[in-house]
């Protein structure tokens, strides 16, 4: 983890997720380019037995955006981590949006306020999603078949950090890196 800037080596050695195989995929991915920018997302997920873990390291160089992401392999009893890592030029980027949720909003700007949770959408055109659902006329008494209706939606990426679950620093590293990704594809 030489390479990698002291700040981001640490939040992956700090995430505790296999840093040894996540730094050198996105080492790998980074190569010769400085870091501009970067956020480390280290998320577990409970269904009924188990718990999966998964980690999203965003990088942003100079003339590219890196999105490596980690999660826990699939064979009982062997454990593996699999490593998806894209890269796509800064140009590629359609849209930059982070949303901010404000805790006493009426008291923004006078100390007693603070930012509870923040979503980061980064969108290039890779992935889309069509969310279908009944059509409906308005009238609740209605029975007729009204057919369908669709909703075609840009949907490559998407991180969501709070406070409660991440730490205010983490929220606070996403808005940054929020607003770094948006100076550099705008």
């Amino acid at each position: 983890m030489t390479r990698l800037p002291i700040d981001l080596s640490a939040a992956i050695v700090s995430a505790g997720y296999f840093p040894e195989f996540v730094a050198a995929t996105v080492l790998q991915a980074v190569d010769d380019e400085s870091v501009v920018a970067s956020l480390v997302h280290h998320e577990a997920t409970f269904n009924a037995h188990e718990l999966h873990r998964h980690i999203t390291v965003l990088v942003l160089t100079p003339t590219r955006f890196i999105v490596a992401h980690t999660d826990d392999g699939d064979q009982p009893g062997h454990p593996q981590a699999l490593t998806t890592v894209e890269t796509l030029g800064v140009s590629k980027i359609t849209s930059v949006a982070l949303t901010q949720v404000a805790a006493n909003p009426e008291r923004f700007g006078r100390g007693d306020h603070s930012i509870t949770e923040a979503w980061l959408v980064v969108n290039w055109g890779a992935m889309r999603r069509v969310e279908i659902e009944p059509a409906t006329c308005g009238d609740p008494q209605c029975e007729a078949d009204h057919g369908l209706t669709a909703q075609d939606v840009s949907d490559d990426l998407t991180v969501r950090m709070s406070v409660a679950a991440d730490g205010e620093e983490a929220v606070s590293s996403l808005i940054a890196f929020a607003s770094a990704l948006q100076r550099a594809a705008a």
